[in-house]
């Protein structure tokens, strides 16, 4: 019998965490955090980052700004035999990085978990996650496509390009919304109608992750700008709609009503 395939995760974040903990269901589980005072999760085991590195699978789960200084660090550690997969939000951006900094034959996939510790609070069970075939042989990525699938989630492949040109119109606009909205300082109301409290689930979900993610996914996919123009241009149109401000009638007769 095989022994189990050891895993690694560098990243114990927010996400990093919640991402450890579902791959501690099948597998066991090489942690590295920077932050030595971060809390582990239960069924996580520590270990230096040579060792999480030479794992039979890396999985990378830093936030995006950190990919290239994170992929020089490692590129020196990886052993032969490991596929790196990382899950970042955005997919052109890190994959190229990684394509750069790890050795030609380091085997690497790209991940897209669409999902968080907010949204998968009662399981995983049919969220999607973006598999790409960047740099890995099938047999790899046929056994990670099923070992999620596995988990009960959906997995959809797609390019990179073809990811981040769909996501900037899907998570990044959700994200960009909810910032607003929290700029806005939206508030519960006893009077509030169902769309208003989905509204304030939003804001809930996206602000919920670091600010640092936010940004990220703003600079580093190519196509948010397009997004961003478009929004805009789009609001604009519909304050058009209501036409000028009428001004505020005459009184009658020098009365207010």
């Amino acid at each position: 019998m095989m022994p189990p395939m050891q895993t690694g995760v560098i990243g114990l974040g927010r996400f990093g965490a919640f991402w450890a903990t579902l791959l501690a269901r099948q597998f066991p589980v090489l942690g590295y955090n920077r932050s030595p005072d971060r809390p582990i999760p239960n069924g996580i085991q520590t270990a230096a980052l040579a060792e999480v590195c030479s794992c039979d699978a890396l999985f990378l789960c830093v936030s995006i700004s950190a990919i290239d200084a994170v992929a020089t660090e490692i590129a020196g550690l990886v052993a032969p035999h490991t596929v790196v997969i990382d899950t970042c939000s955005v997919k052109e951006y890190p994959l190229r990085l990684l394509r750069e900094r790890l050795h030609p034959h380091t085997s690497i996939i790209g991940t897209h978990p669409m999902f968080g510790p907010d949204s998968a609070r009662d399981g995983v069970k049919g969220l999607p996650l973006i598999l790409c075939r960047e740099r890995a042989d099938e047999s790899a990525v046929r056994y990670w496509a099923e070992t999620f699938r596995g988990f009960g989630l959906q997995v959809i492949e797609m390019s990179a390009e073809e990811h981040d040109r769909e996501a900037a119109y899907t998570q990044g606009i959700t994200h960009f919304v909810g910032r607003v909205l929290r700029e806005l300082d939206v508030q519960p109301s006893a009077i509030a109608t169902l769309g208003y409290r989905k509204i304030l689930e939003v804001v809930e979900q996206t602000c919920n992750d670091p600010m640092q993610l936010f940004v990220d996914l703003q600079r580093h996919n190519r196509f948010t700008a397009d997004m961003r123009r478009d929004l805009t241009a789009a609001f604009g149109r519909v304050v058009e709609k209501l036409g000028p401000p009428k001004a505020p009638s005459a009184p009658r007769d020098g009365h207010p009503y």
